[in-house]
């Protein structure tokens, strides 16, 4: 596959107007890039998990075979934990939303969706029991009140604290999703 570049001694050939792959509008997606918290922990713990692993290779030259299998296998909790936390948070396609969180996945489809809402409220600060005043982008569905289910977004998860545009360029996206989609 030719890859095009600019070059001094040859012109740009520009590529066809063809769909990029990522225009896929059934293929579910995050409106934004995950927060630095988040990425700092999941590096944190995928540095553990070299560790543990590392332990586990020592454990099995020197040791028995089932206590290395054991520290093997808690180094793979560890990778999938890690690999979890970067895969939680809002994904939107043409079918609808998805909340996926550590341990629980919600979707809803559009059609459900009575409307998708900017609300001022107390929320959790990085998912931790505290709470302090911000912003939470709500999820209205026909089926339940907006108290029933818990915010899509909130300023204050591992994603969006002290990164106050980037929630509004987030919570735009996900309404935007929701407005086109909800029409059809």
């Amino acid at each position: 596959m030719p890859l095009p570049f600019l070059a001094a001694d040859r012109t740009y050939e520009a590529a066809p107007d063809s769909a990029l792959p990522h225009d896929d509008r059934d293929r579910w997606r995050r409106p934004y890039r995950p927060g630095p918290w988040r990425v700092a922990v999941a590096a944190l713990c995928l540095m553990l998990a070299s560790f543990v692993l590392f332990a586990a290779v020592l454990i099995s030259l020197t040791g028995s075979p089932s206590s290395a299998g054991v520290v093997f296998a808690a180094a793979l909790v560890i990778i999938a934990g890690s690999l979890r936390l970067l895969r939680m948070g809002v994904w939107v396609s043409g079918r609808g939303v998805r909340q996926t969180g550590f341990f629980l996945t919600r979707t809803t489809t559009w059609e459900r969706v009575v409307a998708v809402r900017m609300l001022q409220q107390p929320v959790r600060w990085l998912g931790l029991p505290r709470t302090v005043q911000g912003q939470a982008l709500i999820l209205v569905r026909r089926d339940r009140g907006a108290q029933d289910l818990p915010p899509l977004l909130t300023t204050h998860t591992m994603d969006f604290v002290g990164r106050a545009a980037a929630f509004d360029r987030a919570a735009d996206a996900v309404e935007a999703w929701a407005a086109e989609n909800r029409r059809g």
